[in-house]
């Protein structure tokens, strides 16, 4: 090991055994937290290494508690610019796989109907949604009942079609 990087080490050794503990104290008064009191300090420390010139021609523990002020600081500054974590309530919000699945299919059906024919569309449209009979979608469509049974036929064969192409057909 070379001489600087002993004496790095002898520096970091002996700014902590003399000022840890307070610096410690202070980080975790400012921070009500052990975990970030211990980040805190451990930053310091390791801004005195990269730094020590700053230490030069002034009292060194308030220096460190400067840089461990500002430290905290600049970290509750960044939590305030980004958007809040959030906890496990926002997971409630998140349909359940089932449900993502329910709305997968539903965009894979209605993308299918959207491939049919308009006339086999609105067919379907007035027998299956809205429930009409033969006779009262042929009214509605202004069609023989006799079409509207065809044209049934054919888009449900589309229909299953477009939903095997899919991958959503039994």
């Amino acid at each position: 090991m070379s001489p600087a990087g002993t004496a790095d080490e002898q520096l970091i050794r002996t700014l902590f055994a003399d000022h840890g503990g307070p610096l410690y104290g202070y980080a975790l008064r400012l921070t009500g937290d052990p975990g970030k009191a211990e980040d805190v300090v451990q930053e310091t420390l390791l801004r005195a290494w990269r730094h020590p010139d700053a230490l030069a021609g002034r009292p060194v523990r308030a220096w460190l508690f400067t840089v461990a002020r500002n430290l905290v600081v600049d970290h509750a500054r960044a939590r305030r610019s980004r958007p809040a974590e959030t906890g496990d309530e926002a997971l409630a919000v998140i349909p359940a796989e089932d449900e993502l699945e329910r709305a997968v299919e539903a965009w894979g059906v209605a993308d299918a109907i959207g491939a049919l024919r308009p006339e086999h569309r609105e067919v379907l449209l007035e027998t299956y949604y809205r429930g009409r009979s033969v006779k009262e979608a042929s009214e509605v469509l202004g069609i023989p009942p006799g079409t509207v049974k065809s044209r049934t036929y054919y888009a449900l064969r589309a229909l299953k079609l477009a939903l095997e192409e899919r991958g959503l057909a039994p």
